[in-house]
């Protein structure tokens, strides 16, 4: 039997050897599962999902060669670098689920712009009148945190609504579908300009708890702030506190702090659902029809890269992601 160069830690599924087959031919795999500890010296590169649940206890230091880690999903925060084989590098799956994650933020602040939550209600109550107060993203300002992969499909789509698109990314240097562009460290003052502001950003060591009460206070009375990034990067208490002092102000997420996949449960400190100026979606906006097999090809392909000598897309610095030594 072929030593394997790559492992697979995911989930079987039909369209996973579909794909390697046809993107990746001539590399022999494994799903790691399957992979018994005398085969793995030959391991090249780990094309992964969950490190907690798909490799459980698996013992990342018997894989000697590995040099290139692939994760099928967009973010890297979570990942225990430390298990790793030092010198390993590592690639996100970036803009892979930009096409559905943008469609799920414009649907979310249409959503609590309009007030959807409450316009229902009141169809179920058989009442058409008075209407809910709704506000316009025609003709606004649109600001969007992260101005990456994500950021730039939320912008695309804005275009329809006649939006001023702002956009925040780490240099403040220009990019194709915004009006103007702030570096990271004048956070303040662009959620300053948005009368929508969408945080799209990953959750690194700089960005964690950045969207704190400093911050909501500098944002329009009458704003509307949705998150389709990660929850870290909001102060959670702050939020909630801010809604509940500015009920002009709206905020919807699909990005919850505390997100149990295996037990398929969210949890929140405060009771966010019981606000009136809030709509949540239970972290699903990376889900739909063909998906998965969309995500999974991007993933392949970037691993293609690798194993033809290429330089893979969107590695990241670790350091970003892991935690502080001061």
């Amino acid at each position: 039997m072929a030593r394997p160069r790559l492992l697979v830690a995911l989930r079987p599924r039909e369209e996973i050897p579909r794909a390697l087959a046809e993107l990746l031919p001539g590399v022999d795999w494994q799903y790691a599962a399957d992979s018994p500890a005398s085969a793995r010296d030959s391991v090249e590169a780990l094309l992964l999902g969950s490190v907690e649940r798909e490799l459980g206890d698996f013992d990342l230091g018997s894989l000697h060669h590995l040099s290139f880690v692939q994760r099928v999903y967009t973010g890297m925060d979570g990942i225990p670098f430390a298990r790793f084989p030092s010198g390993v590098r590592f690639a996100g799956n970036v803009g892979a689920y930009a096409p559905f994650v943008s469609e799920h933020a414009v649907m979310l602040a249409l959503a609590a712009a309009r007030d959807l939550p409450r316009a229902h209600a009141r169809v179920r109550a058989g009442l058409l009148r008075p209407p809910p107060t709704h506000r316009l993203l025609w003709g606004r300002t649109a600001v969007i945190l992260g101005y990456g992969e994500i950021g730039r499909a939320i912008a695309a789509r804005l275009v329809g609504f006649d939006v001023r698109v702002l956009g925040l990314n780490r240099s403040g240097r220009m990019t194709p579908g915004c009006e103007a562009m702030f570096p990271a460290d004048r956070l303040r003052e662009a959620v300053a300009e948005g009368d929508f502001v969408f945080d799209a950003r990953p959750l690194t060591r700089l960005t964690e708890g950045s969207i704190r009460a400093p911050i909501l206070d500098a944002m329009r009375e009458t704003a509307v702030f949705v998150n389709i990034g990660r929850a870290g990067t909001v102060d959670e208490e702050a939020l909630y506190r801010h809604l509940l002092d500015h009920p002009s102000f709206r905020a919807a997420l699909d990005v919850w702090w505390q997100e149990d996949f295996a037990g398929g449960r969210l949890e929140y400190r405060f009771p966010f659902g019981d606000l009136p100026n809030f709509v949540g979606t239970p972290h699903c906006a990376g889900f739909g029809p063909d998906v998965e097999t969309h995500v999974l090809r991007r993933a392949v392909e970037n691993l293609d890269r690798f194993f033809t000598g290429g330089a893979p897309r969107y590695v990241v610095d670790r350091r970003e992601y892991e935690p502080s030594r001061a």
